[in-house]
């Protein structure tokens, strides 16, 4: 990691520090500073090439004329590194000034103030700038002139600003159409190709299981992109004090919280249902829980033990339908996992995690229907709920080899909480 100086010339900063203040940007609860996702990155850049066919339109048609319609998507994909590994380092500190004060829009004004300024000194047959967009390509000198921008940070920032009709509520309408249309087109996309772990065969049993055809993705696991452990001392505690369960004290709960995803530990956990208040229908639970992902479930029992759930996906994905119009039966990826409390402390991950077993079996993250929900399958379910969420079951399941989370097998629920996370 680069090391930055410190603001009273202290020397540089830890890679702990940086991690800190990084992390303390994208867990900001007032404004996106850090687009997180692959997907929210290619919404962005596409965000930006809007609006600047749009409000810049010369300095956009100056660009796709001398780009090769191929290369015109690249060249805006790259868009924040015009900013950041272009501009000078005292046109960049003034920018990121307005940036951690305004937010996202800034970086979209300066990157059209930049085409903006380029348009204007290669748009000349004899400039220099056009001479070496004709021999270097339009990518390589965008690059070059923002090293050497012609003027102030002051003037780039009041050209930036000078873009009319650019107001923060506009660019919000066009990322987030630009974000459904995207969606759309994946969702076509994956309509064609099984891209989680679903069946489309009826709810579970032992004999449906076994006949379940499919295929995983199972994220960060599958990838190889798992969170980084242990937590550092600079991202500070836990933001579990804030949290009032009536099932779990604050040992259980730290517990609980080292077990989860290390980028989910960043948020503050935020109570979704509790049968406490909500009341016991699986019709509430959906309305409350079931666009929230991911999600943690804890189980109180009437013998007071203790265990639950980390749900990678949405419950809203048990309404999703194959290319035949069937409703797929499990939903859910390899980050899922089982937990105990009481009577003994203890994490059941995916068993893919260790010996990449992908038999269908193994893959049974989570179902659901009005009747019932059900986490873990394959020759039993790890969990299993019924409508009224009073009465249910826990077997040991293929998926994440776990023993009968309590010793009856059979359980009366006392209470029910589930969390989502703030900002994910």
């Amino acid at each position: 990691m680069t090391e930055v100086k410190g603001s009273q010339n202290t020397g540089p900063l830890r890679k702990e520090e940086c991690y800190n203040s990084l992390a303390s940007l994208v867990s900001s609860k007032h404004k996106v500073f850090v687009t997180q996702t692959k997907q929210l990155y290619e919404v962005t850049w596409r965000t930006v090439m809007h609006i600047t066919k749009k409000h810049v339109k010369s300095a956009s048609a100056h660009v796709a004329r001398h780009c090769k319609s191929n290369r015109l998507e690249r060249l805006y994909s790259d868009w924040t590194w015009w900013i950041l590994q272009g501009l000078p380092f005292n046109h960049l500190v003034r920018l990121m000034d307005c940036y951690l004060h305004e937010g996202i829009k800034v970086m979209y004004r300066v990157a059209m103030a930049i085409l903006q300024l380029f348009y204007k000194h290669s748009v000349s047959q004899n400039s220099h700038w056009n001479q070496q967009m004709q021999s270097q390509g339009v990518d390589v000198t965008l690059m070059s002139f923002c090293k050497q921008i012609p003027v102030s940070p002051q003037k780039m920032l009041r050209i930036a600003f000078g873009i009319r009709a650019l107001s923060s509520s506009y660019i919000q309408r066009v990322f987030i159409k630009t974000e459904m249309t995207l969606k759309s087109q994946h969702a076509i996309s994956s309509s064609k190709t099984l891209t989680r772990s679903k069946s489309s065969e009826n709810l579970p049993s032992s004999q449906s299981q076994c006949n379940i055809q499919m295929v995983s993705r199972t994220l960060t696991i599958r990838e190889g992109e798992r969170s980084p452990s242990p937590r550092t001392a600079a991202m500070g505690p836990y933001p579990v004090g804030n949290v009032k369960s009536l099932i779990v004290d604050h040992e259980n709960l730290i517990t609980l919280w080292t077990w989860l995803p290390i980028r989910i530990t960043m948020y503050q956990p935020v109570l979704l249902y509790t049968t406490e208040e909500h009341g016991c229908s699986l019709t509430t639970f959906y309305h409350r829980v079931e666009q929230h992902e991911p999600t943690l479930l804890i189980i109180k029992t009437c013998n007071n033990e203790i265990f639950g759930a980390y749900c990678s996906n949405k419950w809203l994905d048990r309404n999703h339908k194959d290319e035949r119009g069937n409703r797929t039966t499990y939903f859910g990826t390899g980050e899922t996992f089982l937990f105990s409390l009481q009577p003994e402390r203890r994490k059941y991950p995916w068993v893919g995690i260790e010996n990449d077993n992908k038999n269908h079996s193994n893959e049974l993250f989570m179902a659901a229907d009005p009747q019932m929900i059900t986490i873990g399958g394959g020759d039993g379910q790890a969990i299993w709920m019924d409508e009224n969420i009073r009465f249910g079951k826990t077997d040991r399941c293929s998926t994440f080899n776990n023993p009968p989370l309590c010793p009856s097998g059979d359980f009366e629920i006392k209470v029910l909480e589930v969390y989502g996370f703030g900002g994910v």
